[in-house]
């Protein structure tokens, strides 16, 4: 699975460590960005950058990291064929990709922990959307706000 992530200053430290534990665990990653600690950086810049790259094909998912998770999640909404949200915990991590077609986690970094971060990652990356017509129901209602 190819993923792309992406944090401002508020979550750069915590992307620090997602690339290289996730790199490790052998899944190709791409760093959106920022690529420099900048403590005047903006989050929408970096959440932009890495909904680019995986409306694009260059990912399968990401991940956006900033203090909470809102502003990222905000931002990522915006954006044509984005579901994004803000998962603190494994089951909504899993939940949202399997009955929401979920395909942005949000963190927040200010938030949790790199434990945590972990279990709720791995949740996300091995969930997969369930092919049941509600699902499909709802997702299409979802889709056709994009329009």
């Amino acid at each position: 699975m190819k993923l792309t992530i992406a944090a401002d200053h508020g979550g750069f430290e915590l992307k620090k460590f997602l690339l290289e534990w996730l790199s490790a665990k052998g899944y190709e990653v791409n760093d959106s960005g920022n690529l420099i600690f900048d403590a005047d950086d903006d989050y929408p810049d970096f959440t932009i950058e890495a909904c680019k790259n995986m409306i694009s094909g260059n990912a399968d998912r990401a991940i956006i990291i900033c203090g909470s998770g809102v502003g990222a999640c905000i931002a990522a909404n915006k954006i044509k064929g984005i579901r994004a949200s803000v998962c603190h915990d494994s089951y909504s991590a899993h939940q949202g990709v399997e009955h929401d077609g979920m395909n942005v986690l949000c963190l927040g970094a200010r938030i949790i922990g790199t434990e945590l971060t972990k279990e709720i990652v791995i949740a996300f990356l091995n969930a997969e959307f369930i092919e049941e017509e509600r699902f499909i129901r709802r997702l299409n209602k979802i889709k056709e706000l994009d329009k």
